[in-house]
Order: structure tokens, then sequence, then C-alpha cells
């Protein structure tokens, strides 16, 4: 059912934030191997991409039938839109997480723009999906369960990933190996995560109201 889907998908998106605000943590100096932030960056990416397509899932429910009664073609809504940009972005993150975590490690210099490349576009799909999200027509049609937070959920989604992005660009690859800026790179990458951990809570777990 839809408010299943709903939260299915706030749940999802939830896990993967976390996820990714973990890995920042277990990133910084410890004792662990930097392995263990890789993987968790990957599984929180593997979250953040099923999240993205029940998201299209939901964004479907509004689409006219296609005229075509032999093909699966519908009418483009900027909802439909927007989410499947969030998807392809997720997909992005998928193949940098995964490539971080099964190769860097082991060869990191030649690895570090291949990783990096997929990672800066993912940001940039996430940013432009938020950009239109922010419309007031897919915030009404996106949030109607939710229709007092719609306007603090594509915020925060919206400045989520305007950290992201600055996170792509901290984390640029020079000529010696080393990132344009660990220290912005992680504080981006964190409170990015935190910000759509929020807007994904407020999406998929309204409050009950009380009688």
């Amino acid at each position: 059912t839809e408010p299943r889907l709903i939260r299915t998908t706030g749940g999802l998106f939830v896990i993967g934030s976390a996820l990714f605000a973990l890995g920042v943590l277990l990133s910084l100096p410890t004792s662990l191997p930097p392995l263990v932030a890789a993987v968790t960056y990957a599984v929180g990416a593997v979250f953040f991409t099923t999240a993205a397509a029940c998201q299209l899932g939901l964004a479907r429910r509004d689409l006219p039938a296609s005229p075509h009664r032999y093909l699966p073609v519908r009418e483009r809504t900027s909802d439909w839109f927007a989410a499947a940009v969030q998807l392809v972005g997720t997909v992005l993150f998928n193949v940098a997480t995964i490539d971080a975590a099964l190769t860097r490690h082991a060869h990191p210099e030649p690895q570090d723009q291949t990783v990096w490349t997929p990672d800066a576009a993912g940001s940039l799909a996430f940013l432009v999906s938020s950009a239109i999200a922010l419309a007031p027509e897919i915030r009404t049609r996106r949030q109607r369960h939710r229709l007092q937070r719609t306007w603090w959920i594509a915020v925060l989604n919206l400045v989520g990933s305007i950290l992201f992005g600055i996170s792509a660009v901290a984390a640029y690859v020079l000529r010696d190996g080393a990132d344009l800026s660990l220290g912005w790179a992680n504080v981006g990458t964190f409170f990015g995560a935190l910000c759509f951990l929020g807007a994904a809570w407020m999406f998929g777990f309204p409050r009950r109201r009380r009688m």
C-alpha cells in the first residue's frame, strides 16, 4: 500500500543517511582499518539507491495513463523527473563507494580520480533533483501526507545536497594524491547526511495526532 511504501522509502533513506554519517566518523584517525569506513559508505549508498527506487515508484502514482496501449510510456511530470535524477545520483554514489571499497585501498593512486568522478556527478544529480523538488507543485504532490512539513523536507534535502556538493569539491584529488580539503569533505558529508536523515524521518514517519 502507499502508506507502507512511504514508510519504507523514508526508513531506507534514514538508514542510508545514518551510514554515511557513521562512515565519516569511522574514517577519522582510529585503530580501525580504512576499509571499514569505505564499506560503510558502500552499504549506505545501496540503501540510498533502494530508497530512491521507491521514491520513483511513488512518483509514478500521479503519472497519466499511457496513450500507447502496448508501450509502458507515460508523460513525464516534474516529480517523476526529479525522482529519476535522484535515482541516477544514487547509482553514481554506488559506483564511487563500491569502487573505493574494493579497489582504492589496494591501489590508491590510480583509483583516486576514478572514485572521485562518479561521486562528484552523483552530488550534482542530487543537487539538481533537490532544486527541482523545491517547487511548490512537487512538494504538495510528494509530501501530501505531510503537508505541514513540505517546506522543511524540501529545504533539508536541498541543504544536504549542497553540503554533499561541497564535500565532492573538497574531495577533489590533487596531483600529489591528496584531497583538496579532507576536513571540508568530511564536514560536508557528515552534516549533509544529517540533513537527509532529518528530511527522511519527517517524510516517512509523521507524528500521529493525539486524540
